[in-house]
């Protein structure tokens, strides 16, 4: 079998069960004629229970018109506010610290990204969501 032509490669992100022919799935399917609705509806029923976060998504689109995607979770730092109970991250981060993580909520979050984190074990995951946190002026337990 003959391996299909990539046209574009297209990166989105969309609430969580919540996709629509609006921006930013429709103006990103539709300049290349794709159907909408063969993706908004396998999005929304696969991500349904995930709340109200944003899922990255990437898409690969093929010279005949169809495509594949791929689901991609959450953002870190979406997933630390949550977890920290904060809208937003500190302006100063170095001298203003907005609130703390747990050792545990650390290692669930790390837990969470590890299939999308650029880490070989939970240990390192552990390393990349802390000096997030850390960033964002959120104090991290050890």
């Amino acid at each position: 079998m003959a391996t299909k032509v990539i046209k574009a490669k297209i990166k989105f992100r969309v609430p969580a069960g919540k996709a629509t022919p609006a921006p930013p799935v429709g103006s990103s399917m539709g300049q290349h004629g794709l159907n909408m609705m063969d993706f908004i509806n396998p999005f929304n029923e696969a991500t349904k229970e995930l709340g109200d976060v944003m899922i990255p998504v990437e898409m690969v689109v093929y010279e005949d018109r169809t495509f594949s995607f791929k689901t991609k979770t959450p953002a870190t730092s979406g997933l630390i506010r949550a977890a920290a109970g904060v809208e937003k991250g500190s302006g100063v981060p170095n001298k203003t610290k907005v609130a703390t993580l747990s050792a545990a909520q650390v290692e669930s979050i790390a837990q969470a990204k590890l299939p999308d984190l650029n880490a070989n074990d939970i240990e390192a995951a552990k390393k990349i969501v802390a000096g997030t946190a850390r960033s964002m002026g959120i104090e991290v337990e050890s």
